[in-house]
């Protein structure tokens, strides 16, 4: 066999894994969609209805309020986000966050309120919805977005670490890593190209 042969065949195989790579990571996400027949409650004690949405692009987190690591990070990195937003007067005309809770049993209302507040959200009106529901609509909506996550019974949940931008159309755009790997930047400028 010569050495144009298997350079030829080398260059298949890259070809075919790079493709591979571009579906799994730009083409596959946007097959993701939020469902429709799911109903949670904000920490305001507001009904949120997945079916009845305003047409705006979603960042979407999911969270536990006793989560010692990524997740405050993540919701302090959307709340200087969401500042950002809205000095350009877009954060809750063209894009709102959701924050939904995967402990709904010990993150009650009044506890989501609390986290809602140490991020200075203080209604629903602001634009950024934090939810909880019962367990079987949380792992739906989880499930829709390919957030894996489970509580081995020490307090501490397991957890996916992606955050999912969605467009008005509920389409998944572009997942974004949580904790200190948000980059926040890079978050605020593809919200932006896609808003305005």
């Amino acid at each position: 066999m010569s050495k144009k042969f298997y350079i030829i065949c080398s260059s298949i195989i890259i070809l075919g894994i790079a493709i591979g790579i571009f579906y799994l990571q730009v083409l596959r996400p946007g097959a993701q969609d939020l469902p429709e027949d799911i109903v949670m409650e904000t920490a305001f004690g507001e009904k949120y209805d997945f079916e009845d949405k305003p047409k705006k692009a979603r960042l979407v987190e999911f969270m536990y309020t006793n989560c010692p690591d990524v997740c405050p990070v993540t919701s302090l990195e959307m709340s200087h986000l969401k500042n950002e937003l809205e000095k350009d007067g877009v954060f809750g005309e063209d894009i709102e966050f959701i924050t939904v809770t995967i402990d709904p049993e010990r993150d009650t209302e009044e506890v989501m309120k609390d986290y809602a507040e140490r991020f200075e959200v203080e209604s629903d009106e602001e634009g950024w919805y934090f939810l909880r529901g019962s367990e079987e609509n949380t792992e739906k909506l989880a499930d829709s977005l390919d957030f894996l996550y489970r509580d081995p019974g020490s307090g501490e949940i397991i957890h996916a670490t992606d955050v999912y931008f969605m467009d008005e159309d509920d389409h998944l755009l572009e997942k974004f890593t949580m904790g200190e790997s948000f980059d926040r930047d890079r978050v605020y400028e593809r919200i932006i190209r896609t808003v305005k």
